[in-house]
Parts: structure tokens; C-alpha cells; sequence
């Protein structure tokens, strides 16, 4: 699996309400190498999301320029697989139908899906095992456990082989022990496909744990204030969450997110 780089270079974003224009994002600068693992944090309302949706093509910026691998965004791409914080996924469909769903809107699949079917169900199948659902391809989302949903979530996001990865709080809902679980097998899929990701999150922990770098963002409206490189070492342990130079970066970029909310 190919990487992309990812270029947001002095973005500007504004939404339009009722009562007038709120500019989420302004100035917002970030670069994410080829096959890096990147997160985004800040305070609540910090347009942390919107800038899922201007990476993605699902909006454009009002000022700036955003690239993938050198290309302009002019539009939804098709290189990105996305996951959130609620699975979605579709209750009537079984599992492995679930994970295939971007195989039959996504092209070159799109086009070969019918001829290539099962050997996109083995796929998908394959990529279940991955994550520790081996024999659950049959069952019904209503039949898992949340966690469970989520890996499946990743799965479908992951199926067409893309070399973008956007998340956005996809273990927030869960609960602790679940989520570090979750943590362990995003960890071992990004070592595996190499794929770049950038993931948006409210937990400093999670985002030390898993990033290769993490970006700051200011209170509304929103701007890169810190990226801090995080240089421990790899393949991560849930027991590095308990060292001391852990806790440094975690309680640091808490207190830079505590600056930004005040302004």
C-alpha cells in the first residue's frame, strides 16, 4: 500500500449561520509526511473536524490550498478512507458486506465488483482477521459489541486499500479498556500497510500513544500552535503510557490546549 503527503498551507474557513458568518479556521497551517502518523488536538470547537472535511475534499477552504501527494484538492478524493466516532454501519448488511461497501462506490472497484465479488469477500474476510474478527463476516452489526462495530468500521475503511487514513474520534464512545485495546490494533495495521493517517482527537493520551507527531490547535478560530514530534521509541507498549517521559509529553500538551482556550 502507496502513502500520501498531506500540504494545508494558511487556510481559512468560515460557516455560514443564521446569525452570520463563524470563522472556524483561520491561517491553519499543518504537513503530514508520506507514511507518517499523525494527530490533531485542541479544545472543543477549535475546527478540529472541519479540517477532516477540507483534507477530504468534502468542503473547500475559503482562503489557502490544500494538496495530497502534490495534487491540489479540488474535491472529494477518492485515496482516503474515513472512520468516526460512531461506526454507521448498515444494520440490514452483514458484517463482511459492511467492510465491502467502498468496493462498490469506489472505482476501479466499483466497475469489477460483480466479476470480482468473492474475491473481494476473501479479502474483506482476510482483513477482519486482522483485527481480531476472524468468523464474524456472517453475523449482523446488532450482534456486536461496540468495540467489535468499530473494527469493522476500520476494516470498511481500509478495504480499498487507500493511502490516506482520516479519523476522526473513532474510540471516543468506547470505554477505556476497549479503546487502549483499539489503540494496540490501529498500531499494528498502520505498521503492517504503512498507510499515513491523521487522526483527531480529544484524548492526549491516545494521541501520544499512537501519533509520530502531534498538531496543537488554538480556540477558535482555529490555528496550528504547537507540533510536537514524539520520539518514543517503536513499537509502542501500553506500558509506555505509565513512564514518566509519557506522562512529560501528555501533561505539556495539556498545558498548551489550556493555553489555547483561553486565547
Amino acid at each position: 500500500m502507496s502513502t500520501a503527503s498531506v500540504a494545508i498551507d494558511d487556510v481559512d474557513l468560515t460557516y455560514q449561520t443564521a446569525r452570520g458568518g463563524v470563522l472556524a479556521l483561520q491561517g491553519t497551517t499543518l504537513n503530514v509526511g508520506q507514511g507518517e502518523f499523525a494527530a490533531v488536538v485542541g479544545p472543543s470547537g477549535c475546527g478540529k473536524s472541519s479540517l477532516m472535511k477540507l483534507v477530504t475534499g468534502l468542503r473547500p477552504p475559503d482562503k489557502g490550498f490544500i494538496a495530497i501527494s502534490g495534487e491540489p484538492v479540488r474535491g472529494p478524493v477518492k485515496i482516503a478512507g474515513m472512520a468516526f466516532q460512531n461506526a454507521n454501519l448498515l444494520p440490514w448488511r452483514t458484517v463482511v458486506d459492511n467492510v465491502m461497501l467502498p468496493l462498490e462506490i469506489v472505482e476501479p472497484h466499483r466497475k469489477q465488483f460483480r466479476k470480482q465479488k468473492q474475491q473481494y469477500r476473501d479479502q474483506a474476510n482476510a482483513l477482519l482477521a486482522t483485527v481480531g474478527l476472524q468468523g464474524f463476516g456472517d453475523r449482523f452489526p446488532w450482534e456486536l459489541s461496540g468495540g467489535m462495530q468499530q473494527r469493522v468500521s476500520i476494516c470498511r475503511a481500509l478495504i480499498h486499500k487507500p493511502t490516506l487514513l482520516m479519523l476522526d474520534e473513532p474510540f471516543g464512545a468506547l470505554d477505556a479498556f476497549t479503546r487502549e485495546e483499539l489503540w494496540g490494533v490501529l498500531r499494528d495495521l498502520w505498521h503492517e500497510f504503512n498507510f499515513t493517517v491523521i487522526l483527531v482527537t480529544h484524548d492526549l493520551r491516545e494521541a501520544t500513544f499512537l501519533a509520530d507527531k502531534i498538531h496543537v490547535m488554538s480556540a477558535r478560530p482555529g490555528r496550528i500552535v504547537l507540533s510536537k514530534e514524539i520520539d518514543l521509541p517503536r513499537p509502542r507498549q501500553l506500558d509506555v503510557c505509565y513512564t514518566s517521559p509519557f506522562t512529560d509529553i501528555v501533561h505539556e500538551l495539556r498545558n498548551k490546549i489550556a493555553e489555547a482556550r483561553l486565547g
